[in-house]
């Protein structure tokens, strides 16, 4: 009776069925794939990931790419991409950083950092909208001509300021609550406001609609071109805001700050599952990816391995995710998954 109760088809589909519905909770798979991470490198970094100051050191370094790669995801969802970002960081963090350092301001160095992130984002949505010049190209663009800029303003120099650790405002932004990051606290906001935004409110539908199909989207009534703005924007208004996060963190602002993001920011990005082409986009998917490309540098080195290897395994994830998470979508846009399903139904 067990042998035959251990081979029972419905048996077997329940248990099919019910891994199907785990696996579907939003974020899930790339969870199980953070958690096996963890695992093994508890393994083979015990005295460092067995600790609490390596989650710590996570919590205070991973929430200005994670922030990026949430607004990021936003673009992507809209079938658009968004390359500029790491120089509106640079360019946000040179106007809160020179604020407060010739004139000692805080908060309106803030609000003055964050409109400049808003009005740059917005300058790409103009182009990309008014000029029909597709957004990869856009915002290369932009990338260089906003980080050129920037350099050019601030003479390549860098701007130290670390008195500002003695003010409220990095208290609020940076400071820590026992041992816990407060930035690690403003991502989770973020995060969260971000995913009611893309699951339940009207502008989230819209932006899945337009990168599902523009045109069908425009033919319902949805302004394309407005909402491709005020995605652009809030790319802008969150590039800024993580460029203020890394200032107050480093207390230091250099020409070259934000440039390191670029890769990690698109690679957790389809790491955490968003479609490449548009549509589908995860916010939990997102902020775990973040977590996966911060935890593979850090347990690799804890590990011993040398330091190259670091872009190396994140490329291999970044293939495999995004090749399983088209094949989840459907399989036959993976032609190798689709000849496998031809061969197996003969």
């Amino acid at each position: 009776m067990a042998m035959q109760a251990s081979h029972d088809p419905s048996a077997a589909s329940l248990r099919l069925s019910l891994s199907r519905r785990i696996f579907a909770v939003e974020g899930m798979a790339i969870l199980a794939v953070f958690a096996l991470l963890i695992a093994i490198f508890m393994v083979t970094a015990p005295q460092t990931f067995l600790g609490y100051r390596i989650y710590m050191t996570f919590l205070a370094n991973v929430p200005p790419p994670m922030i990026l790669a949430l607004g990021l995801t936003f673009v992507v969802v809209a079938g658009e991409m968004d390359l500029s970002f790491p120089s509106i960081v640079a360019f946000s963090s040179y106007v809160f950083a020179i604020l407060f350092k010739n004139y000692e301001l805080t908060w309106l160095a803030f609000a003055a950092a964050l409109m400049v992130g808003v009005i740059l984002g917005f300058v790409n949505g103009l182009i990309v909208t008014q000029l029909g010049i597709p957004s990869m190209i856009t915002t290369l663009a932009t990338l260089f001509l906003y980080g050129g800029l920037v350099v050019i303003v601030s003479n390549g120099l860098t701007v130290a300021v670390p008195s500002v650790t003695d003010t409220v405002i990095h208290s609020v932004f940076a400071g820590r609550i026992g041992v816990l990051p407060v930035q690690a606290l403003w991502a989770l906001a973020v995060a969260v406001a971000l995913w009611f935004i893309l699951n339940r409110h009207r502008f989230g539908e819209n932006v899945l609609f337009i990168g599902d199909n523009a045109r069908v989207a425009h033919v319902v009534g949805i302004r394309v071109d407005r909402e491709k703005l005020k995605i652009f924007t809030l790319m802008g208004l969150l590039s800024a805001f993580a460029g203020i996060l890394l200032t107050l963190e480093t207390t230091t602002y250099f020409s070259s700050q934000g440039m390191g993001y670029l890769l990690i920011v698109v690679a957790s990005v389809f790491i955490g599952g968003t479609s490449i082409f548009g549509g589908a986009g995860t916010i939990v998917g997102t902020v775990v990816g973040a977590l996966i490309v911060a935890i593979i540098e850090a347990g690799l080195v804890a590990s011993g391995v040398q330091g190259f290897w670091t872009r190396f395994l994140i490329g291999v994830v970044f293939l495999v995710s995004v090749t399983l998470n088209m094949a989840l979508e459907d399989p036959d846009r993976v032609p190798l998954f689709k000849k496998i399903r031809m061969r197996l139904r003969r």
